[in-house]
């Protein structure tokens, strides 16, 4: 009794023992300020990213899009469900280093009749117990997979926060393309309204013997050319309204449109402040999600070596029984059994050490990808610093050049009306004011996308979402999509668990119910003859009397 007490406290002790190496997180030289920040801003330790998305955006059916797709939007519904199946893989992991039981009853019955050469007989032996295994986890390979299941359930929760990231700039950057687009169609309904009216006058003209038929002509070419221009601005427009429709889990509709797109008031300083470099590795659920799975795949390492050591499991029976014989009961008696085993691996033409290289191969992998996320983070930032800075100063040079065409205009149809010029001159200067106002409003459209995606490079917009809801049978999935599990907090949906248990039940009471009438021997309890049914309510009798 010493001696197995003394060895299941050895195997207790080698229990905490556990191959493979400890994640540390590695050393990564990053540059100690953005390329393209400003003197001033680089020295600012807050950060653009730390803003509030709703302080960013100030318009209010921007702010509405965001918050219905944020509770709405498809992609993110799924990375939810992806964290409850890595939630699941977690539980699935961790149970293996505890033991498992089983109960099992049996009651096999035979019997033969009618034989001339064979005797008759008649045997029914029940019999109930318990069995119990458990594969000690001597050298912590399941305490490595259920590190590597937990790293990959933070590496999923990254993603969702990857995936809100995505959305909130998404949905910015299609309704400010959408606001350009309506900028651009007043551009081009007002150039068509003054066409018109030239037209209108030149034809005037033609008729006074002021100007020309091929006046008239040229100032049809304008006139259908601003119309041809929004024709396809309506069909850019209600695609781009499609496209926002199912960015926030929405069937195509018309948006609701709030501010004009020059009247945008976006939340940054004239010295954008991205932040400390060191910040960024922390606020990027990209890179923390790489480092999730690398922490995954060198805890894959250590449950592959574990796989090189004996193995040791424990299992063991114990239960009761007994037997009826041609109407005699023996019994009750109990039974027990334990099976100590232990496995060592012999032969199996080098698989388990190709499996450590492996897996060795994977973490490599997974450092290098981890190290790459946060170069291509440090160009993201870079690249959305000079886009914002550049960006503005095209916008102002466009604003001039549009200050000039317009002067330009007003000059040559002066000289058009003087008859110190021809009126393709007049045709020149208007279709390139037009072509200019156009290229204006697609700079605003720059500048503020520019804004947007050095929002996203730098990792603004996730923080500060509160956490989303699992999803549930009422809100998130269709009920046919959800487990029975009631005990999840899931409505259970008629037809599953909770009927099927009432109709075992009912089923239990009408075996009870047949049970009952079957104590006379009836053929629809199954049983044979008085005595034989009778030795058997005689043996459970003393059975369960003891």
């Amino acid at each position: 009794m010493r001696r197995s007490i003394g060895g299941l406290l050895t195997a207790l002790v080698l229990s905490g023992c556990m191959v493979g190496p400890d994640y540390r997180k590695p050393e990564i030289a990053v540059p100690s300020d953005f390329r393209g920040a400003t003197p001033g801003a680089a020295q600012d330790a807050s950060s653009f990213g730390n803003v509030e998305w709703w302080k960013v955006f100030q318009d209010e059916q921007l702010q509405a899009l965001i918050r219905i797709a944020l509770e709405q939007n498809y992609d993110l519904r799924v990375a939810a469900t992806r964290i409850l199946q890595a939630r699941s893989q977690v539980v699935i992991a961790r149970s293996f280093q505890f033991p498992t039981a089983d109960l099992a009853v049996a009651a096999p019955y035979d019997r033969q009749t009618g034989g001339n050469k064979t005797p008759n007989y008649e045997n029914f032996f029940p019999q109930g117990g318990a069995s119990v295994a458990w594969e000690l986890d001597l050298w912590g390979r399941f305490r490595r997979a259920t590190e590597a299941a937990r790293a990959d359930l933070l590496a999923t929760e990254d993603f969702r926060r990857t995936v809100i990231l995505t959305l909130i700039s998404d949905v910015a950057r299609t309704y400010f393309t959408l606001r350009e687009l309506d900028l651009e169609m007043e551009i081009s309904r007002s150039t068509l309204a003054t066409r018109e009216t030239f037209l209108r006058l030149t034809k005037a003209r033609e008729q006074g013997g002021v100007a020309t038929l091929l006046d008239v002509r040229q100032a049809e070419q304008l006139y259908f050319s601003a119309a041809a221009t929004i024709a396809d601005l309506v069909r850019s427009i209600e695609q781009q309204e499609n496209l926002i429709s199912i960015l926030v889990g929405k069937y195509p509709e018309a948006i609701p449109r709030g501010r004009p797109l020059t009247e945008q008031t976006l939340v940054v300083a004239p010295a954008v402040p991205p932040g400390l470099t060191s910040d960024l590795l922390a606020r990027r659920p990209d890179i923390l999600q790489a480092e999730q799975q690398l922490v995954s795949a060198n805890a894959r390492i250590g449950e592959a070596k574990a796989l090189l050591f004996p193995s040791v499991v424990i299992s063991g029976f114990a239960g009761a029984g007994g037997a009826v014989i041609n109407g005699s009961g023996f019994g009750p008696f109990g039974a027990f059994q334990a099976l100590p085993t232990i496995t060592l691996p012999f032969f199996n033409m080098g698989r388990l050490s190709a499996n450590v290289d492996f897996n060795d191969a994977r973490t490599q992998e997974a450092l290098l990808r981890y190290q790459q996320a946060i170069q291509q983070a440090f160009g993201e930032v870079a690249d959305s610093l000079v886009g914002v800075r550049q960006r503005k100063a095209v916008r102002e040079q466009n604003e001039a050049t549009v200050a000039a065409q317009r002067d330009a205009l007003r000059l040559s149809t002066m000289r058009y009306e003087g008859g110190v010029t021809s009126f393709l001159e007049v045709l020149v200067t208007e279709r390139d004011l037009f072509d200019a106002e156009l290229i204006l409003a697609q700079s605003w459209r720059d500048e503020i996308l520019a804004i947007v995606q050095l929002y996203k490079a730098l990792g603004g917009g996730w923080q500060t979402v509160a956490p989303l809801p699992a999803p549930t049978a009422t809100s998130e999935l269709p009920p046919q999509d959800v487990g029975p599990s009631a005990a999840e907090g899931r409505t259970v949906p008629g037809g599953d668990s909770a009927s099927v248990h009432a109709g075992r039940v009912s089923v239990a009471e009408d075996r009870a119910t047949n049970g009952t009438g079957a104590e006379s021997g009836s053929p629809a309890a199954g049983g044979g003859n008085d005595t034989t049914w009778g030795s058997v309510k005689t043996f459970f009798g003393r059975l369960f009397s003891k």
